[in-house]
């Protein structure tokens, strides 16, 4: 069983300063749905709203459509999980795992029984007598997951799990949070300020900025759609051009920048009076050896980095001005030399005109 849960335009104060600012949200039940966003953006605040470790100051949280204003942290369906994940060093892992149980007074049997059923769901089948101390960090992490699970919540919460763990090790247990959110279909609810975690395991993602929900969508909208220029410069590398949009004709617009003018798709909600900039991913920009007419600056390769998969090689324009292109390795492209004279190219309908910040109060169903 699993719940939705609803954040209807809540707020959270700490004296004078507002930590979450209106966030509405709805969270489908089943669904892998994380908050992402920067150091103290509000996201951990909004876990610990739906936990019921923080009263909200202004707006309900619902869990399966019912408001938890009056419901203790211990009498909500929901469980959370740490980023220092709080396992008792002295119990067997199995031990770990039952301990809610063990508080509701369950029988040892039947505790051991469900431990050992939760072991093998996260595929660790034989570690039921083996110590904390035995296990490795992504173990341990699997541990901590079995544990929240064994209570039956229909809303798991996860603050930074991951985040203790090395990159090979986070990349991996991704895999495996995802593999048990789905076997499970327990609702996630995923905090990380690492935007590869998010695209990576979420149906949705939220992004926040400052307290505020500032879009919600599937990882590939937020990638390739992002709604406001803290949007587009978070979630992935961005070259990005200050300047103010001209004309516009069927989606595109000049878009006057020092640097010349260019020519890029209008984001939403962008006029000629809105403070914005235009944005241009690494991996949409190229690099020509020929004069090309349009959206091209003329520039020096300054650095080329060779990361395997692909390269990314920076760029200087006249200005001093770094510009960054990346170009997959697909074993035939050669990279250019630092110092060669090239120009830096992109697309009108690859590039995006966005607001520097779109305030975001209303719903995102």
């Amino acid at each position: 069983m699993s719940a939705g849960v609803d954040l209807d335009a809540v707020s959270a104060d700490f004296g004078k300063f507002r930590a979450v600012d209106r966030v509405n949200v709805s969270i489908q039940p089943g669904e892998f749905f994380s908050f992402l966003g920067p150091s103290g953006c509000g996201k951990t605040t909004i876990l610990r709203m739906v936990s019921g470790f923080i009263t909200p100051s202004e707006g309900a949280v619902r869990i399966g459509g019912q408001d938890m204003r009056t419901i203790r942290p211990n009498q909500r369906p929901t469980a959370l999980i740490f980023q220092n994940l709080a396992l008792f060093p002295l119990m067997p892992v199995w031990e770990n795992i039952a301990f809610g149980l063990e508080v509701r007074g369950i029988d040892k049997q039947v505790r051991r029984r469900k431990a050992e059923e939760l072991l093998r769901l996260v595929d660790l089948p034989d570690s039921a007598d083996k110590a904390i101390a035995q296990l490795s960090g992504g173990q341990k992490q699997r541990v901590a997951i079995a544990r929240a699970l064994a209570v039956e919540p229909k809303v798991m919460l996860l603050d930074e799990p991951l985040s203790a763990l090395d990159l090979k090790l986070r990349q991996h247990m991704r895999a495996e949070l995802r593999t048990i959110q789905k076997r499970t279909n327990v609702t996630f609810i995923y905090i990380t300020h690492d935007q590869g975690e998010a695209l990576a395991m979420s149906d949705r993602v939220g992004v926040m900025s400052q307290g505020r929900l500032q879009q919600v969508g599937v990882p590939q909208e937020i990638y390739n759609h992002p709604a406001n220029g803290f949007v587009a410069s978070f979630v992935g590398e961005n070259n990005i051009f200050a300047g103010k949009p001209g004309a516009a004709d069927k989606g595109l617009a000049r878009f006057e920048t020092d640097r010349g003018s260019f020519t890029a798709r209008l984001g939403p909600g962008v006029s000629s009076q809105t403070p914005c900039k235009l944005y241009v991913r690494p991996e949409h920009a190229r690099l020509t050896a020929e004069a090309a007419s349009g959206n091209a600056i003329a520039v020096e390769i300054a650095d080329v980095a060779f990361e395997g998969n692909f390269a990314t090689i920076q760029a200087r324009d006249s200005d001093g001005r770094m510009l960054m292109v990346e170009t997959r390795n697909d074993g035939a492209a050669s990279l250019p030399a630092t110092g060669r004279k090239m120009n830096f190219v992109f697309d009108a309908e690859r590039a995006l005109i966005l607001a520097d910040d779109v305030p975001a109060h209303g719903r995102a169903a």
